[in-house]
């Protein structure tokens, strides 16, 4: 496994993803389940932010307090599967701000197709999480990551439930300085480009259309 890939093993989550695999579980559930889940992965994603001190005066005395250093973080969502992340992360981080990419993959070539681009105008000196659900071919998080690295962040991470390796190879062919993080390295890709075993299609999952 790359350095550059994290799988989280939490037993929380692993557990929550087993059920978000099941193709029983219901529209409601899996919704619920990502946003708890979500909540798991950014609290494990942002162990490594730098802290620095402010001073703060509590009801007892003054201290100097830790706080996270530097600007605010901006998480930016491959629509539309990645939104269902977002109010998980924003329970964990209510301060970040909020940017969208629209992708989708032409059957054909499987090759990503932006239709929409909306993020905070000053990424520079940001560090950005980038969300979605299913890290598959690998095309539409290259074509997000190009996007987002022309307005010049800090740093920028990939988050997702699940990854195919043939899309962990495509991303770090392109990007290998990109970080994943993830619950699961599944076994490869179908002829469709699907995960397998995987859970689905994530947004078809997350707002109940086919």
């Amino acid at each position: 496994m790359s350095p550059e890939v994290h799988v989280v093993s939490h037993p929380l989550v692993q557990h929550k993803l087993s059920l978000m695999r099941r193709e029983t579980t219901s529209v409601s559930q899996f919704r619920q389940l990502l946003e708890e889940i979500s909540m798991l992965l950014a609290y494990e994603l942002t162990r490594d932010f730098p802290l620095s001190t402010e001073r703060i005066k509590t009801p007892i005395a003054e201290m100097d307090a830790p706080v996270i250093e530097g600007k605010k973080l901006v998480i930016i969502s491959i629509l539309r599967a990645g939104d269902g992340f977002l109010t998980g992360m924003l329970r964990v981080i209510p301060s970040a701000r909020v940017g969208h990419i629209g992708l989708y993959r032409d059957p054909k070539t499987l090759m990503a197709v932006e239709y929409y681009f909306k993020v905070p105008g000053d990424l520079a000196d940001r560090d950005v999480i980038v969300v979605d659900p299913m890290l598959a071919t690998g095309n539409s998080a290259v074509a997000a990551v190009d996007r987002i690295k022309s307005r010049g962040p800090k740093s920028i991470k990939l988050m997702c439930l699940l990854a195919a390796p043939e899309g962990i190879k495509t991303l770090h062919e392109t990007h290998p300085d990109v970080p994943v993080w993830t619950c699961a390295v599944d076994e490869k890709l179908n002829e469709k480009g699907y995960i397998v075993p995987g859970l689905g299609d994530a947004g078809d999952r997350l707002f109940g259309t086919k």
